[in-house]
């Protein structure tokens, strides 16, 4: 398995995870879905259950709102490690970090977030592991009218470029349509279907 890390951005409902889900699908290798997402309410529980039928029943599956090094390296670890992760998502993860780290200043919660990300990175690097990540693009949004909503839009901002940097392939996924600004496409269709 080549150890490459995509990167897929995109805005809400844009079909950022189900073409990261393609991608993945396509290199039928042993695969755990890392998924952020915390069921807060009833509409989050139906879209986390939605998500969870997608995906191939032999997937794993474990569920990590902040410690993803943590919880790669103990998939690592593990008797059958995964040759494929697909971490969803990179923006649930830091509204994730903004809830539990309130109080912190923007500063301090930057560096907790960008010693996470290296601390990931590093356990990536150290495996064989081909790495996926989604991420919400907020860089073509409006600046948010609270502060909570600037906070949370200039650290994903942030999180976003440092994965992009890392990253062997970026995609942004327009209305369904997956558009390659990092690396090379392989295949003739990189598209989603649409149901």
């Amino acid at each position: 398995m080549n150890p490459e890390l995509s990167l897929i951005l995109g805005g809400v409902r844009s079909g950022k995870s189900g073409f990261a889900e393609k991608l993945v699908r396509e290199l039928d290798q042993p695969t755990l879905y890392l998924a952020t997402g915390v069921p807060s309410d009833e509409e989050m529980e139906q879209r986390i259950r939605r998500h969870r039928e997608s995906r191939p029943s032999h997937w794993d599956t474990l569920e990590e709102p902040v410690d993803l090094a943590g919880c790669l390296r103990g998939a690592l670890a593990s008797t059958r490690p995964p040759a494929v992760v697909l971490v969803d998502s990179l923006d649930v993860w830091v509204s994730n970090l903004l809830l539990k780290h309130e109080d912190e200043s923007g500063e301090a919660l930057e560096e907790r977030a960008m010693a996470s990300l290296s601390q990931l990175l590093q356990v990536w690097r150290n495996s064989q592991t081909a790495l996926f990540l989604v991420s919400g693009e907020v860089g073509l949004s409006l600046v948010p009218p609270n502060p909570l909503g600037r906070r949370f839009q200039d650290l994903l901002g942030l999180v976003n470029q440092k994965m992009a940097d890392a990253a062997d392939r970026v995609y942004l996924v327009v209305s369904g349509i997956p558009i390659e600004i990092k690396g090379e496409i392989k295949g003739s269709n990189p598209g989603i279907e649409i149901p």
